[in-house]
């Protein structure tokens, strides 16, 4: 399936949840929409050819890294055991490449691309820079292909994170209950996004809030509270072009650092 039907079928099915299900009235064609449908399709594309890059490079110095045995290992269990590895190899990457993009202030530009958004759904996980975008999988994929998992793993790794990203940025009051705190929620990502002083910096990890909780980042206050708002202090540009060139021109920072966590460890 390409980038294009992806989006297709993504869009046929969250859609009509989010018009059923909305935790905030908000219209479909928001502010945004369509540069992130650009983001989509340009980073999808993108991104598919960076991974095979990465694919080769890292099978090859694999080769003289992790021994043939380790590798047998990991290929010779049953599938379902090496997805469950994957997720949570993964998504100790993707927690802390993400709050790197977060604590290192000439990175958070790229990533303030992400949070700009003000009006979140299911759309608003497309809108990522292609530097944070290459980084962060990176540091997700690449411990993964060097300790040679199955391609059938690795694929169904890849469709549980993508459905599940787009379903925790998405505009939806579906409660997890005791879940919420095992299985990355839209409650849980909402926060992340939130604009609200005491949220800022927290819940990095991308399906396990366990690494957020271990790692003293986990923010969800009971009782039903939500989100104030989205989006970052000042204002970006809009457009697709602008947002590309913005990281590399901005110099100050458009949202503050937690300083707590900043000096944190």
């Amino acid at each position: 399936m390409n980038v294009l039907s992806t989006l297709l079928l993504l869009a046929l099915f969250f859609v009509p949840l989010e018009r059923l299900l909305a935790r905030r009235p908000q219209p479909i064609f928001r502010r945004g929409f369509l540069s992130d449908i650009i983001f989509w399709l340009f980073n999808g594309y993108v991104f598919a050819l960076f991974l095979g890059m990465l694919l080769v490079g890292v099978t090859m110095a694999a080769s003289w890294l992790v021994p043939i045995w380790v590798r047998e290992a990991v290929a010779s269990q049953a599938y379902w055991i090496q997805t469950a590895e994957i997720v949570v190899i993964a998504d100790i990457g993707v927690y802390f490449a993400h709050r790197m993009f977060h604590t290192v202030p000439w990175l958070w530009r790229f990533h303030a691309i992400h949070h700009s958004t003000e009006e979140l759904d299911w759309l608003s996980t497309a809108r990522v820079h292609p530097v944070d975008q290459f980084v962060t999988r990176g540091c997700a994929l690449l411990p993964v292909f060097a300790l040679g998992f199955s391609e059938i793993a690795v694929g169904a790794y890849g469709l549980l994170y993508t459905w599940q990203a787009f379903f925790i940025h998405s505009n939806v009051r579906i409660n997890f209950g005791p879940l919420r705190w095992l299985l990355a929620s839209p409650e849980f990502h909402h926060w992340h996004h939130s604009s609200d002083r005491e949220a800022r910096d927290r819940n990095f990890a991308a399906q396990l809030p366990l690494l957020d909780f271990l790692f003293g980042t986990l923010y969800m206050p009971r009782g039903g509270r939500k989100p104030s708002a989205f989006g970052l202090d000042q204002p970006i540009p809009a457009s697709y072009p602008a947002q590309l060139v913005y990281p590399f021109r901005s110099a100050p920072e458009q949202r503050p650092l937690n300083t707590e966590l900043s000096s944190a460890p």
